[in-house]
C-alpha cells in the first residue's frame, strides 16, 4: 500500500488549488495486482489509470472529449476510444501524436489529419505542422484525457506533446485529465539537465535525460514550477495507479510503446543508447532489435558483433542503411549500473576510426548539454562525467520529491 507520506503528497497535489489540479471522484479501490495471460510470470500486473473508469467518468458525463492516444491507450485489450465511446461518452475528437493514433507510423514520420474508421472519429495530429493543438482543433472539445505510455526518458516526444496539450488547455480554459501508467525505468533519475539553449521536441523542460517519473507527476510538475509558457496552469486532475505500486514496481508493457522499442530490454536501454541517435552509430534502426544493438562502419572490424540496418516497417529508411556496422549486440547486457550507462559511448568514441564525423548537431538536443560533447572529446572519465551532472541533478532529485504520488520502493 502507499505510505503516509505518500497519501499526504498525493493529497495535497491534488487538492491545491493553484496549481488547477482536482482530485478524482471516490470510488471503490481497484485491485492492484492480477495475473494475467500477457503478464510474464514472477511480474505482478499493474492496475493502470484508464482502468479505473470510476474514478473518472462521472467528469466525462455531458462533456465533449478529446483523447490524447496512441496505441498503448487501452483498457485491457480494448483501445480506450472504444471504451469511453461504449459507455456514452462523447468523443469529439483524437489527437494522433509521433508514429499516430494506432501505433504504426515509421520514426519521424509525419502524421496527417484523417479519420478512425472503426470509430468514426476525427483525428487531428498534433505531430506534424502543428505539435500544439490550435484553438480551433479544440473548438468541439470541453475535456482532454491524455493517456499514452511513456518510457522516463526526456527525448521520448510523448511528454513533449503533454507539455503542449496542457499549455493549450491552459490557454483555451479545456479541462485535462491525465490517467497515469508506470514508467518502465521509474527508479532512474540521472543525466545532465536540459539547458534553455538546447531545447527542441526532444527535450522542452529543465529534466535530466532520466526523469523517474510517471505522466500523471510529470503534469503536476509541470503545472506545479510554471513550466507551461506564461506561467500558466492548467485545469488538471490525475487518475492514479491503483495502491500497491511503486516506482521499483517491476512492469511488463503488454504493449510496444513505438515501433522500435519492441521489448522489455530495448525500453530499458533506451535512456542510456538513444544518445547514439546524435552520432554516426546506429541502435539497430532497421533491424529485428533495434536498440538492443549498436554498432557503425567506422568502428574496427575486429569487433565481435555485426549487423547491417534494412529498410523495416518501423524504419523504412534507417540510418547507414545498407552498411555493415560492428558494434555490440546488448541484448543479455546489464541496462544500468551507476544510473545512465556511460561506458558504451565513451568506448565508441575512442574505437572510432572517423572521429571528427562521430558527432552531429543532433547530440546536443538528446544530451540537453554543449559539455558532454567536449568531455567526450576530452577524453574525461566516466566518473569525472557524473560529478559535472551532480550541482543540477542534485537539485531536480530534491523537486521531485514534491511531486512524487506513489513511494520510491
Amino acid at each position: 500500500m502507499i505510505g503516509l507520506s505518500a497519501k499526504i503528497t498525493l493529497s495535497l497535489l491534488l487538492a491545491l488549488p493553484a496549481c488547477g489540479t482536482a482530485r478524482p471522484p471516490q470510488a471503490r479501490a481497484t485491485p492492484a495486482a492480477a495475473r494475467t495471460e500477457n503478464t510474464p510470470p514472477g511480474v505482478v500486473r499493474t492496475v493502470v489509470g484508464a482502468e479505473r473508469l470510476s474514478q473518472y467518468l462521472p467528469r466525462l458525463r455531458g462533456k465533449r472529449v478529446g483523447l490524447v492516444i496512441n496505441q498503448t491507450s487501452r483498457v485491457g485489450t480494448t483501445y480506450l476510444v472504444d471504451t469511453l465511446r461504449a459507455q456514452g461518452v462523447n468523443v469529439t475528437a483524437i489527437f494522433a501524436p509521433e508514429h499516430g493514433f494506432r501505433g504504426e507510423a515509421a520514426d519521424g514520420a509525419t502524421i496527417k489529419d484523417g479519420r478512425d474508421a472503426r470509430s468514426g472519429v476525427p483525428v487531428r495530429s498534433v505531430y506534424g505542422k502543428t505539435k500544439k493543438p490550435t484553438p480551433e482543433m479544440l473548438a468541439d472539445v470541453d475535456v482532454l484525457i491524455f493517456d499514452i505510455q511513456d518510457v522516463g526518458a526526456r527525448f521520448y516526444t510523448f511528454i513533449s506533446t503533454l507539455h503542449y496539450v496542457m499549455e493549450a488547455a491552459a490557454e483555451q480554459h479545456k479541462a485535462v485529465i491525465v490517467l497515469d501508467r508506470p514508467n518502465p525505468n521509474g527508479t532512474l533519475v540521472d543525466g545532465p539537465i536540459l539547458e534553455p539553449a538546447h531545447k527542441s521536441f526532444v527535450g522542452l523542460d529543465p529534466l535530466p535525460i532520466a526523469h523517474g517519473l510517471t505522466v500523471g507527476e510529470l503534469a503536476t510538475m509541470l503545472n506545479g514550477e510554471k513550466w507551461l509558457a506564461g506561467g500558466q496552469r492548467c485545469q488538471l486532475t490525475v487518475v492514479p495507479l491503483a495502491p500497491g505500486y511503486t516506482h521499483a514496481t517491476a512492469y511488463h508493457l503488454p504493449v510496444r510503446p513505438s515501433p522500435n522499442l519492441p521489448t522489455d530490454q530495448a525500453v530499458a536501454l533506451y535512456p542510456s543508447i538513444c544518445l547514439f541517435e546524435g552520432t554516426n552509430v546506429s541502435v539497430g534502426r532497421g533491424t529485428a532489435t533495434p536498440f538492443e544493438v549498436i554498432g557503425s562502419p567506422s568502428q574496427p572490424t575486429t569487433r565481435a558483433y555485426s549487423f547491417t540496418p534494412a529498410p523495416n516497417t518501423g524504419s523504412p529508411t534507417p540510418p547507414l542503411n545498407g552498411q555493415r556496422c560492428y558494434g555490440l549486440n546488448l541484448a543479455d547486457a546489464p541496462t544500468r549500473e551507476s544510473g545512465l550507462v556511460l561506458k558504451y559511448l565513451l568506448d565508441f568514441y575512442q574505437q572510432s576510426t572517423e572521429k571528427a564525423q562521430f558527432f552531429g548537431k543532433y547530440f546536443e538536443e538528446l544530451s540537453g548539454t554543449t559539455l558532454l560533447r567536449e568531455q567526450i572529446i576530452a577524453g574525461k572519465t566516466e566518473a569525472e562525467i557524473r560529478a559535472s551532472w551532480e550541482p543540477g541533478l542534485g537539485k531536480f532529485k530534491t523537486l521531485r520529491r514534491k511531486y512524487l504520488l506513489y513511494p520510491e520502493r
